[in-house]
């Protein structure tokens, strides 16, 4: 089974015991970052096998983690925080995995959007996560003019260096 686990946003207390669960008992953890990753699992005594899985990860990498999946073993898919798969590398790896028919699972937890929009007090019954805007000045304005048309509370992510502009 791949296993998709949500991990602490900051605070390594804010993990489910149902995630500690699942990293100790998967035979490898795919993580965005193996030093970040490694942080949290030493804090937590988990001591399993880490795989890095990153935006840069290529299709091999995919493959060897597939592999891992078919020879019946569990993997943990990771991010360096929050939910795998939201603004963070591992959609290739899932939707290959679903077509290898190995079973996905979610093991929920910690979404920076969310926890964002929350404690905003923005309204929360429609929103639209829009995820990153492009680094380019003009591409970026073409995403906002779109964004700008709907009657929601829009929910952007954005690096701390890009903010201001």
């Amino acid at each position: 089974m791949l296993y998709l686990v949500a991990t602490p946003i900051g605070n390594l207390k804010d993990i489910t015991l149902r995630a500690l669960e699942v990293l100790k008992s998967a035979e490898a953890i795919a993580c965005e970052d193996t030093r970040r990753t490694g942080q949290l699992l030493k804090h937590y005594e988990v001591q399993n096998k880490l795989v890095s899985y990153h935006a840069h990860s290529g299709p091999g990498r995919t493959g060897e983690i597939l592999s891992l999946l078919k020879e019946g073993k569990d993997v943990a898919l990771v991010t360096d925080g929050g939910t795998p798969l939201i603004s963070d590398p591992g959609f290739p790896l899932v939707r290959e995995a679903i077509r290898e028919g190995i079973r996905v699972e979610a093991v929920p937890g910690p979404t920076a959007a969310v926890a964002a929009l929350v404690a905003s007090g923005l309204p929360t019954e429609r929103f639209t996560f829009w995820g990153f805007l492009p680094a380019k000045s003009a591409a970026r304005k073409k995403e906002l003019k779109k964004a700008s048309d709907l009657e929601q509370t829009l929910v952007f992510y954005e690096s701390p260096y890009r903010a201001a502009a």
